[in-house]
């Protein structure tokens, strides 16, 4: 057996491994202290109403899938095409149309439950995490942050197994030509896209329409505190923040990386048929290098350590702190692993270069981290100048933090575009073989074509440095998931009337989690923008391969490459209408929120009305109503801009064909990555401007803290009340809408090809 089929064998021990790890941290966390009567009844309440969310949005998301998988199986089996580039006398037009849906109908479930398993141990770690806080900052942390990783290690090894399994299982469909198999698996990434569009757009709006009804009538108009128990949207609160940053997060990440992963083999498909169809490794390369990525992040998981208790503003330092060096650990330990993998798997005159591009992407992750945190951290000047505009007022709050959002285009594209450039010149020296152009044929199919293999190499020099990039991605969903336990954690301190010391402690913690979770979303958009040139060029060799089988069709190759040009008015319209499609979509989201929310906020004011003794603390508010409220509006509002999403490059793939397509492609991947950048950091400073006048950081010009119930605050709060949308539900969704454009395409490029 050969070192590589060793390696390839490491890839579900990998995933099981991290199962199992997860399986661990999760006893860890559940077998610890629950604190007091009064914070479980709290926490159980959050459970019931986050449990019973995900169950109806679950089931409603359920018969969408179903319902597409069956359109896309028909289609692609019954309307006249070129059998997508698969040999035709190993799977027929039938077949494919039959695997397509299965494909997609384990995508959407694989999704489905990484979303639900993100939220069950989130809702459980919250109240361990509130007891723990009670005793220490160092214990408080590790409780959440393990909480966290049983969601990443989950979603990430689920993701890994269901792509090298469904590999391996189509893989004999083709009588074992590995070469066809990753053409095959694309219905899988198209159906974790479509799953996770609607959790994320459903738990997005659910969350911020409490948000906002808690914040504006609670903090503006009642004057009382953030998770105050007397405001009766603080429970949806809570619940929001488990279904929307938990289970929408789990599968936002997990299609993320099942849709980038088979994007890479797909492009690995091209060196292994130039280099003889001799080393299997360029297909299976990017899963082995996921694998050892899963390694590394465990190790990071168990280096984030921190001791000591102190205050609110010695918790926020010690507390990312941590983070950061689990983070810088489990980069360094990726970095030697790429190195290695690179050197044992490919030849060796390709495996260094090839191992710098992987290096590449691992670079550019700890540059999101800092590009996002320098956004919107307290201790930096973006925060830092909203918090004086609300010196002002709400205008200039808004104003500020607009103006902010907009900056923060500029270091992620900077950063973005010198890890392609450089990631695709180390390709191009790794170039496998010495011929400028090889001709191959593809497999049941008279017609050959040309490949430039510089081109063929630098592209797949992107594709491993997006691997690498997403080697990190289970640390990072446990960063993110940290957030929304740290948050819910300092709810039931609140709620449970605790002692100020540890409500320091949480509250720390939560500032804390306001920034990884910024983070993420930094992460998500960064890896999503990384991914766009590779999904971009998979889409471009799925033409290719259907062109080369389909006689008269009207595709031109260059060198091998098939070219858009976007001087020709389809795809000009193609193009315009990608761009249309990210800001239409948005608009749709945010309305969401603002109907929901104007719900939400004449709910909480009828409650404040009808009975008075809610504010003197002698009723009990009705939760369970609001709760109501923000279900019943998020399982409505994700319809329209989901079926908008789904249904647009469908439309215009057939109508316009291919190449409009692939404008649409293009450049809304491109205008998408832009509006999530402005949306997730303006949204998320915003946030954090609020929290650093909250925390004593903003005074006047006698020295006079202007803190909490200040107008400084009150402008603060409707800075971060319009960032909500931006942040928790626009701008994640907008993740999962560039993906799924590529994945729609790769899966139905067939009928666009004509």
């Amino acid at each position: 057996m050969s070192i590589v089929d060793l390696l390839v064998y490491f890839v579900p021990v990998a995933g099981l491994l991290s199962v199992g790890f997860a399986i661990y941290l999760a006893r860890d966390v559940l077998s610890r202290d629950t604190g007091t009567p009064e914070m479980q009844e709290i926490a159980s309440t959050i459970v019931e109403g986050a449990t019973a969310f995900l169950r109806r949005q679950y089931t409603t998301i359920a018969g969408l899938a179903v319902v597409t998988a069956v359109l896309v199986g028909v289609l692609l089996a019954v309307i006249p095409q070129s059998n997508a580039g698969i040999d035709p006398t190993k799977v027929s037009q039938t077949t494919l149309g039959i695997l397509t849906s299965i494909a997609f109908l384990l995508g959407a479930a694989a999704s489905g439950v990484s979303g639900y398993i993100g939220m069950y141990v989130a809702v459980r770690a919250n109240l361990r995490t509130a007891s723990a806080a009670r005793r220490s900052l160092g214990e408080a942390l590790t409780v959440a942050l393990r909480g966290g990783a049983v969601s990443g290690f989950l979603v990430v090894a689920l993701s890994l197994l269901g792509v090298f399994t469904i590999y391996e299982a189509y893989t004999a469909f083709v009588q074992g030509d590995q070469s066809q198999a990753p053409f095959l698996i694309v219905g899988f990434g198209f159906g974790a896209s479509f799953v996770a569009l609607f959790a994320q757009l459903g738990g997005g709006i659910y969350t911020k329409a409490a948000d906002v009804g808690a914040d504006l009538v609670g903090k503006v108009e009642a004057g009382i505190p953030e998770d105050d128990p007397r405001n009766p949207a603080v429970i949806a609160d809570l619940v929001g923040d488990n279904v929307g940053d938990c289970a929408g997060r789990g599968a936002d990440l997990f299609e993320s990386t099942a849709a980038e992963n088979i994007g890479a083999m797909i492009l690995g498909v091209i060196l292994y048929e130039v280099t003889g169809r001799q080393n299997v490794a360029w297909i299976l390369f990017p899963l082995v290098v996921r694998a050892f990525g899963l390694i590394a992040s465990m190790i990071g998981i168990l280096s984030a350590r921190v001791s000591g208790r102190g205050g609110a503003d010695v918790t926020d330092k010690a507390a990312l702190a941590a983070l950061n060096n689990g983070y810088y650990v489990m980069a360094a330990v990726s970095a030697v692993a790429m190195m290695a993998v690179a050197y044992l798997m490919l030849p060796s005159g390709s495996a260094l270069y090839y191992g710098l591009a992987g290096i590449v992407g691992i670079a550019t992750s700890i540059a999101f981290v800092y590009i996002t945190q320098y956004y919107t951290a307290g201790s930096w000047r973006p925060v830092r100048e909203i918090a004086e505009a609300a010196r002002t007022g709400p205008a200039t709050t808004i104003i500020s933090g607009i103006a902010v959002g907009f900056e923060t285009t500029f270091l992620p594209v900077m950063a973005i575009s010198a890890a392609l450039g450089l990631s695709y010149w180390l390709g191009t020296l790794g170039n496998p073989v010495s011929q400028a152009v090889v001709n191959i044929a593809i497999p049941g199919v008279t017609n050959s074509f040309s490949v430039d293999t510089a081109v063929a190499s630098g592209i797949f020099g992107t594709a491993v440095a997006t691997m690498g990039m997403l080697m990190s991605c289970a640390y990072i969903l446990a960063m993110d998931t940290f957030g929304p336990i740290t948050d819910n954690a300092g709810g039931i301190t609140e709620m449970s009337h605790q002692a100020e010391s540890v409500r320091n402690i949480t509250d720390g913690l939560d500032a804390v989690g306001n920034t990884t979770k910024a983070l993420t979303k930094g992460y998500a958009v960064g890896s999503a923008a990384l991914a766009a040139f590779l999904l971009f060029s998979a889409y471009l060799d799925k033409v290719r391969q259907i062109a080369i089988g389909k006689p008269g069709v009207n595709v031109e190759l260059v060198h091998g490459q098939v070219p858009i040009n976007l001087s020709q008015v389809e795809v000009f319209i193609g193009a315009f209408i990608g761009a249309m499609l990210v800001f239409l979509f948005s608009s749709l989201a945010i309305r969401a929120v603002g109907r929901a929310a104007g719900q939400m906020i004449e709910e909480v004011r009828r409650q404040f009305r009808a009975d008075p003794g809610i504010m003197a603390g002698t009723s009990r508010p009705d939760y369970a109503r609001a709760v109501d409220i923000s279900a019943r509006a998020a399982l409505r509002e994700m319809i329209a801009p989901g079926l908008l999403a789904v249904g647009t490059p469908v439309a215009v793939g057939l109508v316009l064909g291919w190449q409009a397509e692939g404008g649409l492609l293009m450049v809304g991947t491109i205008v998408g990555v832009l509006l999530a950048n402005v949306l997730n950091n303006g949204g998320g400073a915003w946030d954090n401007a609020k929290k650093f006048i909250e925390a004593g950081g903003l005074k006047d010009a006698s020295g006079q803290v202007m803190g909490k119930g200040t107008e400084a605050h009150k402008a603060s709060v409707v800075g971060d009340t319009v960032g909500d949308p931006f942040k928790d539900t626009a701008g994640p969704s907008l993740h999962v809408l560039i993906k799924l454009l590529a994945t729609i395409t790769l899966v139905l490029a067939p009928l666009f090809v004509r």
